[in-house]
């Protein structure tokens, strides 16, 4: 495999995760969502990394707060969705829907996903098994429906339910055992829940990430992935909104 995908966790209260992906012929990387330039860069130097592209999601700061210092610092393509522009003047090669780029030799897929933002994108790398997925889904959870509506999320959500199972999932919080919780709370009988929750409580408790997940265990172990309604759905995020 050319390809190697890290983790940097930003260790901040929000408990981001920068996701960096290496091709390793090349010594050339790709940041996604970096919250802060300095550990992206710290991490470059260190593994005499060359960073050519940052790839955005959505526009909350912490998931664009260090792209102004890695444009200064590197030569760099920013990519990120079209529909945000106004929010994130540093995009030059904005993306829409069912749109693909390359980063070497690996065709990136842009799915829309409106609902935590408007303009919400994530990146489906088929030949990595890979998503990165901004704050739309997370381990066990979702992300908040805070410009969207309940149903743009909702359809959003069943959009990446359908990709293939054993794609892996790369989401930008350590949420997990909060997430874990509130499944347990809302599916106090399915065994797979309680599986998962306890190996994240271990997870944690060693303080080693709970990332990437995978499709097909998000379909056993998220309650919003198996909301089969609208109403369902906006139920639960609303619950979980107050938990």
């Amino acid at each position: 495999m050319d390809y190697k995908v890290h983790l940097l966790d930003i260790q901040n209260p929000l408990q981001n995760y920068i996701w960096l992906i290496e091709h390793l012929p090349s010594q050339q990387a790709v940041v996604i969502d970096p919250t802060e330039a300095q550990y992206v860069t710290d991490f470059c130097q260190a593994h005499d990394l060359t960073l050519t592209q940052i790839w955005l999601t959505h526009w909350h700061k912490d998931h664009i707060g260090g792209v102004p210092q890695l444009m200064q610092q590197n030569q760099v393509k920013v990519y990120g969705p079209r529909k945000e522009l106004s929010k994130i003047p540093y995009i030059d090669h904005p993306l829409q829907d069912e749109q693909s780029f390359q980063f070497q030799d690996l065709n990136i897929e842009v799915i829309e996903v409106p609902g935590h933002t408007l303009g919400h994108i994530v990146y489906f790398i088929q030949d990595l098994h890979s998503l990165f997925c901004g704050d739309t889904l997370f381990a066990m959870g979702c992300g908040r429906v805070f410009e969207g509506t309940f149903e743009q999320m909702y359809l959003s959500l069943n959009r990446l339910a359908a990709l293939a199972e054993n794609t892996q999932v790369y989401c930008t919080h350590e949420y997990t055992l909060s997430n874990a919780q509130f499944a347990r709370h809302v599916e106090p009988d399915n065994p797979f829940i309680q599986q998962r929750f306890e190996q994240v409580q271990a997870q944690r408790a060693q303080g080693l990430a709970t990332l990437p997940s995978s499709i097909e265990l998000e379909l056993k172990t998220n309650p919003f992935l198996r909301a089969s309604t609208v109403a369902e759905f906006q139920r639960l995020r609303e619950l979980k909104d107050q938990f």
